[in-house]
C-alpha cells in the first residue's frame, strides 16, 4: 500500500471515528470516550501525514511509533465504549477492525524501516 493511500486511509479512519461518536449515548462516561476517541483517531491521521515529510529514518520510525500507539489506543476505546453499552457494537465493528488492520501495517512499516536503518 502506497504512503499517499495510507493518508487517504488514516483520515477516512479519524472521520469515521468522529462519525461514530455522534452515535455514543450523552452521558458523563460516554462524553469522555468521544472526547479520547476523537483525539487519538485524529492524531493517527495527522502523525501518519508527518511521517511523510520526516528529515531522516530515525525521525520517521519515531513518528510511526506514535501512530501505532494512537491506533492502538483508538481500537482501546472503540472497545471500551462496546463494552461498557455506550454504543451499538454494530455501530463501530467495522472503524474496530480498520484500527486493528492499521495498527499491523505500521508495526509492519516500522519493522521494515528499522531493518533498513
Amino acid at each position: 500500500m502506497s504512503g499517499e493511500n495510507l493518508v487517504l486511509r488514516t483520515k477516512k479512519f479519524a472521520i469515521d471515528c468522529i462519525k461514530a461518536t455522534i452515535k455514543f449515548e450523552n452521558s458523563f462516561l460516554a462524553n469522555h470516550i468521544k472526547s479520547q476517541l476523537i483525539r487519538c483517531s485524529t492524531s493517527v491521521a495527522a502523525n501518519y501525514r508527518a511521517t511523510r515529510l520526516s528529515q531522516s529514518k530515525a525521525a520517521f520510525i519515531a513518528k510511526l511509533s506514535i501512530v501505532i500507539e494512537e491506533t492502538d489506543e483508538s481500537g482501546y476505546w472503540l472497545e471500551l465504549a462496546q463494552e461498557l453499552n455506550l454504543v451499538n457494537i454494530h455501530d463501530v465493528e467495522t472503524i474496530s477492525k480498520e484500527a486493528n488492520e492499521l495498527t499491523s501495517i505500521f508495526i509492519a512499516s516500522r519493522k521494515t524501516a528499522k531493518r533498513n536503518m
